[in-house]
């Protein structure tokens, strides 16, 4: 059994549908000692199945458009942003305390690329801020030669009392320090070691994609699309007045509307692949978390962007979530159920929604509470000394846990949005970065056989359109990179990796500036 067919298999499709799927395998692409690149491909192909499958329910086709999946297009888009450019500019990438230190008995990574989470770590180890212009969270790009000069002394500070701080420690210390003071850090751990870890022990329980319904309404079917069109609306719990306008691409989720509550990139990358496909999707912030500019463009292509305090604007959330298809949540288990947003509590408002949610550790366990990012989940679960050593850690070629669990969370969605079609029936879906680093560890096969060099490796019925880049090597990412006018300049940016016979090729619109989108639908 290949990756895809375990992935289709977590999302519930019919086995059959995986015929329709064909691969172009491309050498050295995303190349690690784990199955990286066939992780990748797919939660890609998961993705574009499912999207497939809606578009052909909606458009009443006999049969489920085809689907291509090329490595080169997948390997661009897992390292997107890396690859983003503002007029020209790349971004920093992590910040100086969000690395591996040694600690008295190992190792330890930390993260700290958000201003406060960078407070609190130097809080646990009480080390005084190096001051100046604010060590990890100023663009240097924007800063004179003496603002600069001034930056790499407050970085060059903290680095070093950091690191003398957590060598005194051991690596669990330093863990429990650091998050008892709300920061992150985690130990570095075997795969052995965190199998017989109580949450690694709850992870390995879990299916891959959580799925189930919440209720059971009359059925809502779905309002048919016109073939190959996005006009019609999508059939929304409650009725929408129709849409028209030119006739395109098929958008699968054409009138659908996605409240996006979540931050950093798998959840992100969720939301973003659903505006791709044609949904109406909301990003809203909390006004007092910062975000990160260039983060928020790599994953704000076809949304838009507002903030909310849900503590005080309760009524504007509650006339969006009225018309709201999808809920896509990203933060801890049972952080959001204070304002009423847990699954059981949206179900019962907004009868027929589809609920996402998304966590680093997972609903379950000991550490169900904690905050994570992909860095942090490949240093607990082993993925860090699979790819170097307990000696001297490694780690993925990408992010790989937040970009594939981005893509397998919306495919979950799409494949719920299917299924509620039969019955109307409220359904939730979850995911965390934690089991699908299990998966990947554990029960994801590798290819047989890569080609040589020069050589495609085409799989699948092949009824799909391959004149777009020869088979081979990768080489160059050139291909599936593109450019755009944006509010926030000129970008260059990663074209999606999802491809479906008459499927979309890029985005509506450029991302909008973060949190700058009035609180209503389109």
């Amino acid at each position: 059994m290949t990756g895809i067919n375990v992935a289709w298999s977590a999302l519930g499709g019919a086995p059959e549908l995986v015929a329709r799927v064909s691969d172009e395998v491309r050498r050295d692409v995303l190349d690690a000692r784990l199955p990286v690149r066939e992780t990748a491909r797919a939660c890609v192909a998961g993705c574009a199945l499912a999207a497939a499958e809606l578009g052909a329910r909606r458009t009443g086709a006999a049969e489920v458009p085809a689907v291509r999946v090329d490595d080169g297009a997948v390997a661009t888009a897992f390292v997107s942003e890396r690859h983003l450019r503002v007029d020209g500019r790349a971004s920093a990438g992590f910040a100086p305390l969000s690395r591996f230190w040694r600690t008295a008995d190992g190792w330890v990574r930390t993260h700290a690329n958000y201003p406060h989470h960078r407070e609190r770590l130097l809080t646990a180890l009480e080390v005084t801020g190096g001051g100046g212009p604010g060590a990890g969270d100023v663009d240097a790009g924007a800063m004179d030669a003496r603002e600069r000069a001034a930056r790499e002394r407050a970085v060059r500070y903290e680095v070093d009392a950091v690191a003398a701080a957590l060598a005194e420690r051991t690596s669990v210390e330093a863990e429990d320090a650091v998050y008892a003071a709300g920061g992150l850090a985690v130990a570095l751990r075997t795969p052995e070691e965190w199998a017989a870890h109580p949450q690694g022990a709850e992870v390995r329980l879990l299916p891959l994609v959580e799925r189930g319904t919440l209720d059971a309404p009359p059925g809502q079917p779905l309002t048919p699309l016109a073939p190959l069109t996005p006009l019609a609306p999508f059939a929304p719990v409650s009725p929408l007045a129709p849409r028209t306008g030119a006739a395109g691409p098929l958008l699968p989720a054409a009138g659908l509307r996605v409240l996006d509550l979540t931050r950093v990139i798998a959840g992100p990358v969720a939301t973003r692949t659903l505006a791709l496909l044609g949904a109406d999707v909301l990003r809203v912030d909390a006004p007092h978390l910062p975000e990160l500019p260039v983060q928020h463009l790599d994953t704000g292509f076809g949304k838009r962007s507002t903030r909310l305090d849900l503590a005080v604007d309760g009524r504007t959330f509650e006339e969006l979530l009225g018309s709201a298809d999808v809920v896509v949540t990203g933060y801890r288990p049972g952080a959001l159920d204070r304002f009423g947003l847990s699954p059981e509590a949206l179900a019962e408002r907004r009868p027929g929604v589809v609920v996402a949610q998304l966590s680093a550790w997972g609903a379950q366990g000991p550490w169900r509470e904690r905050r994570g990012f992909d860095s942090l989940v490949q240093v607990a679960t082993g993925i860090a000394v699979a790819e170097g050593s307990a000696e001297r850690p490694g780690a993925l070629p990408a992010q790989a846990l937040d970009h594939g669990t981005g893509y397998l969370l919306a495919a979950a969605v799409l494949r719920a949005l299917t299924e509620r079609a039969d019955d109307g029936a409220s359904r939730y879906v979850r995911l965390s970065l934690a089991r699908t680093a299990v998966w990947l560890l554990h029960e994801v096969p590798r290819d047989r056989e890569v080609p040589r060099a020069g050589e495609g490796d085409r799989r699948g019925n092949g009824d799909v359109d391959r004149s777009a880049v020869p088979g081979g090597p990768y080489g160059s990412p050139d291909p599936w990179l593109t450019e755009r006018d944006s509010p926030c300049g000129r970008l260059r940016y990663a074209l999606p990796p999802l491809s479906f016979a008459n499927g979309p090729k890029d985005w509506a619109g450029p991302p909008t500036r973060w949190g700058t989108d009035p609180a209503r639908w389109r």
